[in-house]
């Protein structure tokens, strides 16, 4: 595993594990056992975790992870703290940082910012660059259902475009505010919006995210 993907999946599974299994999360309707399951899933069960994507396949990956989520929690987090099968694309290492670095930043952030003490977390300037990296990459993607224009940009002015369309909401934030924004954690997400009121209600309330 590569050195963000793989320091941010100790890091979450280091906050799982003192969370507890019953914890809340910004996942609506996940408990960390839930959210732990879906991790699983995701790398050892490529069948199911289709259903991510494939609206028809959803109601087998509901199963899957069901009987994931029964497991023991020790067992679950340790099947997630060790990583992938060697068979898994997850395993290869341009595989796990492209899609994991972002990934579990973003849920670890899901289990800190449910609970009602939690502070900002400080990233290293190599991680905020690699975050803002795949921000500007999946920008389009992500931002593909804002009912307005949407433009993202750091403290120093670099921006991306993720919607294209007027009136124009302008997101202002470090890279890892931008990725939960962006993520669909508007409401968790500590960021600066410029835009007319109306257009910023709408992208707050958005379906934003994969």
């Amino acid at each position: 595993m590569s050195t963000h993907a793989k320091r941010e999946r100790l890091l979450l599974a280091d906050l799982l594990e003192s969370a507890g299994p019953d914890a809340p999360t910004l996942c609506e309707g996940w408990t960390t056992r839930d959210l732990a399951a879906h991790l699983v899933v995701r790398e050892r069960r490529a069948d199911a975790a289709a259903g991510l994507v494939i609206k028809p396949l959803a109601t087998r990956l509901a199963r899957v992870q069901a009987e994931f989520a029964a497991k023991p929690y020790e067992e679950l987090l340790q099947l997630f703290r060790t990583g992938p099968p060697r068979m898994s694309p997850f395993a290869l290492k341009q595989v796990d940082e492209a899609a994991n670095s972002v990934e579990f930043y973003v849920h670890a952030e899901d289990v800190r910012r449910a609970q009602p003490d939690w502070t900002p977390r400080e990233l290293d300037p190599v991680f905020a660059d690699a975050l803002w990296s795949r921000v500007e990459r999946a920008a389009r993607v992500l931002g593909r259902r804002s009912p307005v224009g949407l433009v993202l940009r750091r403290p120093d002015g670099r921006t991306a475009v993720a919607h294209r369309g007027v009136p124009v909401v302008t997101v202002t934030a470090e890279p890892g505010e931008l990725a939960l924004f962006l993520y669909g954690r508007q409401h968790a997400a500590r960021v600066q919006l410029e835009g007319d009121k109306e257009a910023v209600a709408a992208v707050q309330e958005a379906k934003l995210g994969i």
